[in-house]
């Protein structure tokens, strides 16, 4: 299945930057003793589960869990190293991610779940999904994070990009970040989002970085394993290979205009693809 989401104007980002979070705000240590913090707002099931993507935050979907906690349980994230949660990880990888998710969905004792994750934290709810009993989770919300399934990336590859970001970490991301916005997006926004990464501590980033790419070749794994109902949630700032994607039973919805952090770029518009995939999933 590949569907297009209608295009429309650009919501300020004052959003992102000025409305204080209103949700209760929690900490658990993770498997691995690293202190978790995650916000919890509203009522109702499934709980949806926002997953930051590399070197974000839970606030990031600030506008996603201020809109779906009318109807729902929200539960937003700061992975390890990210955020306000803890920085003692020596490696920050998919796996220990995923344990960081799946962690917050026990101690809560949520009993059915969406996991939803942006870029890199597509990965990590796969990952998490291997840790969750299959009966509690509806589905997996891959928010940009693959336009093709297959190999993945080779060892070479992601050691020649991640090398490309270590002489000059701040101003390389700052580069890499103006880079996945498009043209016609809101230039307080991309200078906002570019200036929050590229201030990531950069032993956490380029661990988790490197992992993350060398997991393009664990996700195909992980997702036939998981055998859950997955949907891709991409823009049309470049081609998805639709085919690719449904070889490994990932439906795709294509979200036009926009790029790489379209729930920040477009809430309304985001959301409503959103709340649709969640409709169906949770059927």
């Amino acid at each position: 299945m590949n569907q297009q989401i209608p295009g429309a104007i650009l919501l300020t980002t004052s959003l992102f930057t000025l409305n204080p979070s209103t949700g209760q705000i929690f900490t658990t240590p993770s498997s691995d003793s690293v202190s978790i913090v995650y916000e919890v707002q509203g009522k109702g099931t499934p709980a949806l589960v926002f997953v930051h993507g590399w070197s974000c935050d839970r606030s990031y979907w600030k506008a996603q869990v201020q809109t779906f906690s009318q109807h729902y349980q929200v539960v937003a994230i700061d992975l390890a190293g990210h955020g306000a949660s803890g920085l003692a990880r020596k490696n920050y990888t998919i796996e220990s991610f995923g344990a960081d998710v799946a962690t917050v969905v026990k101690h809560l004792g949520l009993k059915r779940v969406v996991l939803i994750g942006h870029s890199m934290g597509g990965d990590v709810i796969a990952a998490a999904a291997r840790l969750i009993p299959r009966d509690r989770i509806s589905g997996l919300v891959m928010v940009e994070t693959y336009k093709k399934l297959g190999s993945g990336r080779t060892p070479e590859q992601v050691e020649a990009f991640v090398a490309t970001l270590r002489p000059h970490f701040a101003d390389s991301v700052r580069s890499l970040v103006r880079s996945l916005f498009v043209p016609t997006s809101d230039t307080t926004l991309v200078e906002w989002v570019a200036t929050d990464m590229s201030s990531a501590p950069p032993r956490v980033a380029l661990s988790a970085i490197e992992n993350s790419f060398n997991y393009s070749r664990e996700i195909t794994k992980a997702l036939e394993e998981v055998k859950l109902p997955t949907v891709a949630l991409n823009s049309d700032n470049g081609p998805t290979d639709t085919t690719s994607m449904q070889r490994y039973g990932v439906d795709v919805v294509i979200v036009p205009g926009f790029g790489h952090f379209l729930m920040m770029e477009n809430p309304k518009l985001f959301n409503a693809a959103l709340e649709k995939i969640i409709d169906k999933l949770k059927k």
